[in-house]
């Protein structure tokens, strides 16, 4: 199980319902007409992979180690997006660098857990809202 994330460059505001088909369609591959190209995703990829490099990047002694690398699967990127799917139980420490990198470059992040976006300026996701979808009691 891995949880994952969108994140791409503002160029409209969007509900979190069409942000959805957007993230959707980029999953897809649909790439040509969601997102506009923007040197900001190419900035968050960078800072991002800097930080954590990509799974294809790790070397075969620290492949296990999700502290070094909480990536499921190489991101999908464009000029103007960046997908990036982490394991399970890096989740919640990666929701928060997705979001602190994102806001700082000026890019708008899509929870599909949640399905919110979050534009950088809108407050922090409240830890409530944060919650993971499978503890309802809590």
């Amino acid at each position: 199980m891995s949880c994952d994330f969108g994140v791409w460059y503002p160029d409209k505001q969007l509900t979190h319902d069409e942000a959805g088909v957007r993230y959707a369609r980029l999953c897809d591959s649909q790439v040509e007409g969601e997102v506009v190209d923007h040197p900001s995703v190419g900035a968050f990829y960078a800072e991002l992979t800097s930080r954590h490099p990509e799974i294809d990047d790790v070397p075969d002694d620290r492949v296990d180690d999700t502290l070094y690398c909480p990536w499921s699967v190489a991101m999908d990127r464009s000029g103007g997006h960046v997908l990036m799917a982490c394991v399970w139980s890096r989740a919640e420490y990666v929701r928060g660098l997705v979001h602190e990198v994102a806001r700082k470059h000026g890019l708008a992040v899509f929870d599909p857990q949640q399905g919110r976006i979050f534009y950088p300026d809108s407050p922090e996701p409240r830890e409530s809202a944060r919650r993971p979808w499978w503890k309802v009691w809590a």
